[in-house]
């Protein structure tokens, strides 16, 4: 099997563009899957992330529709001819330049369509026609119901991450979209894992695919040192700051399992004096391609993000990957580090334990199938001062100094809500009579309800009301004996 561009079979203008990027070497995936689908074959394609999957389905493809290209202005002559579906709008973007960078010595034409963005420049760019169509499902069906994209021509059909699209619950949409294609058509499929629900959607749309499996499913980059180290919910910021100055990381994703987390912990790092941009599903579009984008450019050294990010992108010399939190599913901790150490560099992976998740480190361990070590981070001296850092919560709403912070006496209380002007205490009064210290009466005086209580007389109760005595008008009459 070759593994140079070079002797690849290629056309002249995709060999140049190639070139042009400074690509040599093909990677396993590259080599195994391209001479596959150049004769047409169905693909199950399965490898690390990071591995260059991308070109492993797209330079083939692109090869496959050059007896297709033309430099007519009519969008008639230019029908959707493959089309390529990804989860996330981050990796659809990516993938849809990539494709661009291939076929620029082309007549080819592609474009991207996906969610967070307005549909109009993205309908007028399908209304001029396009051979390759890059989408997330959920805005592809946006446009087909509008009949801003015709399918009925494709002839090439990939699902890349299809295991993430899996996870995130587009089965139904994915099935919708490929009611709308061709039967006799080509579909790959690429995975970073081949999980029992990959399997069947493999059987259900693809005709007798050839399975290509460059690493064993699930494993992690050789090339990515990884440590587990225990620390609480309160401390874990410090130690990001620990590993950062003692490893000398100028940049790094950190991961978090909620949005919320994930804007909070931002908020709190960029207070500390990190340049810090956060990524997760409630940004606008343009704002999570703002954070990329300064991310890339050096503008920002810390990308604190959710699981959106933990997929297919690929930003080159990374050098370290935080899981602030452990990842709810085993298998994205396998992504999440894949973000650092691609194409042969050197990572680091830190994943910050709680006593609190022992049960996710154990999923993590049947996953890679070896036993994880939680190791004690030390800590130096002149750490910066990281709030609430060395305070301790007296279990009723207050925090005191601890004595090793230096911060004043000990017992000082304080509200930390205070401290951030969301609590304010209610005004003392400064009537003198409550300023005054109690003084014992004179004599003893009762109280009203007292002095006005009449004696019990008889039967009656003291608490029945007697009847107002009233002058009659006339009197009885005496009665006879």
């Amino acid at each position: 099997m070759t593994s140079s561009f070079s002797n690849l079979s290629l056309a002249e203008p995709l060999a140049r563009a190639v070139a042009e990027m400074g690509y040599e070497s093909m990677t396993p995936i590259q080599a195994q899957a391209i001479p596959v689908v150049l004769t047409g074959q169905d693909v199950m394609g399965a490898a690390q992330t990071g591995t260059g999957k991308t070109a492993a389905f797209s330079l083939p493809l692109l090869q496959r529709l050059l007896k297709h290209e033309n430099s007519s202005t009519s969008p008639a002559r230019h029908p959707v001819r493959a089309l390529v579906l990804l989860p996330t709008r981050e990796l659809a973007d990516q993938v849809a330049q990539q494709i661009a960078l291939y076929a620029k010595h082309t007549k080819l034409r592609s474009t991207v369509v996906f969610g967070g963005m307005d549909m109009k420049p993205q309908t007028l760019e399908l209304k001029k026609g396009v051979e390759v169509l890059v989408a997330t499902p959920g805005r592809l069906l946006d446009h087909i119901e509008a009949k801003n994209a015709v399918l009925n021509q494709v002839e090439y059909v990939v699902l890349d991450e299809a295991d993430r699209m899996l996870d995130i619950g587009f089965l139904p949409d994915l099935q919708r979209i490929l009611s709308y294609l061709p039967k006799q058509r080509t579909t790959l499929l690429f995975s970073a894992t081949f999980s029992p629900e990959i399997k069947r959607l493999a059987s259900s749309y693809l005709q007798n695919p050839v399975t290509i499996e460059v690493a064993r499913p699930n494993e992690t980059a050789s090339t990515v040192e990884q440590h587990f180290y225990s620390a609480n919910d309160e401390g874990k910021r410090h130690a990001i700051h620990q590993v950062l100055k003692s490893r000398g990381i100028k940049q790094a994703f950190i991961f978090v399992n909620s949005k919320l987390g994930c804007a909070r912990l931002a908020r709190s790092l960029e207070r500390e004096g990190l340049k810090t941009a956060a990524l997760h599903g409630d940004k606008s579009q343009d704002e999570r391609l703002k954070a990329l984008e300064a991310f890339k450019n050096g503008a920002v050294d810390l990308l604190v993000c959710t699981d959106v990010a933990a997929r297919g992108l690929d930003i080159k010399d990374v050098p370290a990957v935080f899981n602030f939190d452990v990842p709810f599913n085993a298998e994205d901790y396998v992504h999440r580090i894949g973000r650092t150490g691609r194409a042969g560099a050197s990572g680091l992976a830190v994943t910050l334990v709680s006593g609190s998740d022992a049960r996710l480190v154990a999923d993590i361990e049947k996953l890679l199938k070896k036993k994880i070590e939680i190791e004690a981070l030390e800590y130096d001296e002149d750490q910066p001062n990281i709030r609430n850092q060395g305070r301790i919560n007296d279990g009723r709403r207050h925090w005191r100094e601890s004595e090793a912070q230096g911060g004043g006496a000990p017992d000082r209380e304080r509200s930390p809500r205070g401290q951030r002007g969301g609590f304010r205490p209610a005004p003392v009064s400064r009537d003198p009579f409550f300023d005054r210290p109690y003084e014992t009466p004179a004599e003893e005086v009762k109280p009203a309800w007292e002095a006005t209580e009449r004696a019990a007389t008889g039967r009656i109760s003291p608490n029945i009301k007697p009847k107002r005595k009233v002058a009659a008008l006339f009197k009885a009459p005496d009665t006879v004996a």
